[in-house]
């Protein structure tokens, strides 16, 4: 009866010791890094490296591949899969028996095992999985005439946008979500596909270049930023360039999804890319061991979060769905839209109310999210037939808002992401007095434009031209000085054209008194190396 009992313990053992799992393995270093910085172009594309350049993000350690030979002995161990790698993380996503899984740190160049089961870390989690495609996949089909997307467009006033020329020309976008089936007939596309501008497509899933995927989330998403249809929809970027890559695998819920959705983004930066719409969250898997608790939502522990950081750091501007859970006992937004790294987009009605099943904030550790709002309710979307309907969802709140951040940018590609990304939530119309629900509002895009042309504009002046202050003035008039210039003439007139003032002026002496000019209008000029500057000055 011993041997029996010691015999189904033993079995039992042993099939506790066979489970599947998943884990992300943590590599020791990479290869020819030096050499590899040294010559960028043999890591980044052309367009990569000038972004960075344009931008000043520094190329470093993390722009580096993968060490190949570490994944092949990887792939080679016993009973490994290989899914994914991140070279920003320095990783590789497996799965395997925890057994042979944590056989892995014999390996001299493996120095961490982190489980997607927790308990196994050990972390528990216990959350119940829903559907995060529920509410799109039980969007209404209404068929909109001319003008669809018009209200979703006009509500955070990208129009005015696209009216100064701004329509996400030379930007590039990239689409992480779950399928884009018949992007190459769809009329929506056309443009795009026609004129080159569909730069690539992969599915990281499958490992393939053909993009149609699970469904057709990805399709509509991706029409809400490119997609147009002459008198019909126009998309918040419609003259921008494109990568498509399926990252999601609908049928099931696993963080293998994740891992190849920051492996995405890793290409994305090499491909130069300047904007990413996910339309995608993460909280539960099927393996419930696997969920992430609200405590995991610190922007900082997820898989998809830790990617997104790295993404932000490196120059580019991550909008994400917050999720639509706002009506579940989990209301709060998933992962990766609990990056501070993120532009984490809320859903509103079409009348610009806070829509009833948008994920809200605050994150655990307090941070505003979401970030700003659109248009997610009734969303004028292009169907994967080319027909215009509607969808419900914050999968469509953040593509509208994406194409608007390229159209944006455009204007003046060469300031940082995270200053685009403050304008944004400034321009938003609850900035001053931010909610759970609605984070910062409806971001207008005219306000966002005006403050994102004058920009820095002042200062840029001041390096190659002079100033005055104050105006008006009473007694002292101060002449601020450009660089590489040691000293000037300013003389003033009054407003027949005599002149009344003349002096020397000089960065150590740089004033002109003025106490005996009697009040009125006067005409200042400063004259340096053939270069004359006037002003307008009022003396009191």
């Amino acid at each position: 009866m011993k041997k029996i009992l010691f015999f189904i313990a033993f079995i039992l053992v042993q099939q506790g010791f066979a489970q599947i799992q998943d884990a992300l393995v943590f590599l020791a270093d990479k290869e020819n890094v030096a050499t590899s910085i040294a010559n960028p172009i043999t890591i980044l594309t052309q367009e990569a490296i000038d972004r960075k350049a344009l931008q000043n993000t520094p190329i470093d350690e993390r722009d580096v591949p993968v060490t190949e030979s570490y994944i092949t002995q990887i792939k080679n161990a016993t009973g490994i899969t290989v899914y994914a790698k991140s070279k920003w993380m320095n990783s590789v996503y497996v799965r395997g028996t925890q057994t042979n899984i944590e056989n892995l740190l014999n390996l001299p160049f493996v120095t961490e095992v982190e489980f997607a089961d927790k308990s196994i870390n050990p972390f528990p989690r216990s959350t119940k999985r829903i559907d995060k495609f529920d509410i799109e996949n039980g969007a209404s089909s209404t068929i909109y005439n001319y003008g669809a997307a018009a209200n979703q467009t006009e509500m955070i006033a990208i129009d005015y946008v696209h009216e100064q020329d701004f329509t996400g020309e030379g930007m590039i976008v990239a689409v992480l979500d779950s399928g884009f089936p018949d992007v190459m007939t769809n009329p929506a596309f056309a443009d795009i596909v026609g004129e080159g501008r569909l730069l690539g497509t992969y599915d990281f899933a499958e490992r393939q270049v053909n993009v149609d995927g699970t469904g057709s989330h990805g399709a509509r998403t991706f029409s809400d930023i490119g997609g147009f249809l002459l008198n019909q929809f126009v998309g918040t970027a419609p003259e921008a360039s494109f990568y498509l890559f399926r990252t999601e695998y609908g049928p099931s819920e696993n963080p293998v999804e994740e891992a190849w959705w920051v492996e995405a983004l890793e290409r994305a930066d090499s491909l130069g890319v300047d904007v990413i719409n996910t339309s995608l969250s993460y909280r539960d898997f099927d393996n419930s061991n696997y969920d992430y608790t609200y405590e995991d939502l610190d922007g900082q522990t997820t898989i998809g979060a830790r990617g997104a950081n790295h993404a932000f750091d490196k120059g580019m501007i991550l909008v994400n769905s917050a999720g639509n859970g706002g009506n579940s006992s989990f209301p709060t937004v998933g992962t990766p839209a609990d990056a501070p790294g993120v532009l984490t987009i809320g859903a509103v009605t079409p009348s610009g109310n806070y829509a009833s099943f948008s994920s809200r904030g605050p994150t655990v550790d307090g941070r505003i999210k979401p970030d700003v709002m659109a248009q997610g309710q009734d969303a004028a979307v292009v169907d994967q037939n080319g027909n215009v309907t509607t969808g419900n969802g914050t999968s469509f709140s953040s593509p509208i808002m994406a194409g608007a951040v390229a159209s944006l940018w455009q204007a003046r590609p060469e300031l940082k992401n995270s200053q685009i990304m403050q304008i944004i939530r400034e321009s938003a119309h609850l900035f001053n007095n931010p909610t759970n629900q609605m984070g910062y509002g409806i971001p207008n895009f005219e306000d966002a434009y005006n403050a994102v042309i004058t920009l820095g504009l002042a200062d840029a002046l001041l390096e190659v031209q002079f100033a005055i202050y104050p105006n008006p003035v009473t007694d002292r008039l101060n002449v601020s000085f450009p660089k590489s210039v040691d000293t000037a003439e300013i003389a003033i007139y009054n407003v027949l054209g005599e002149k009344v003032l003349e002096h020397t002026v000089s960065p150590a002496e740089n004033w002109v008194n003025v106490a005996e000019l009697t009040s009125g209008m006067y005409i200042a000029t400063i004259s340096s190396n053939n270069k004359t500057n006037s002003f307008k000055i009022i003396k009191k």
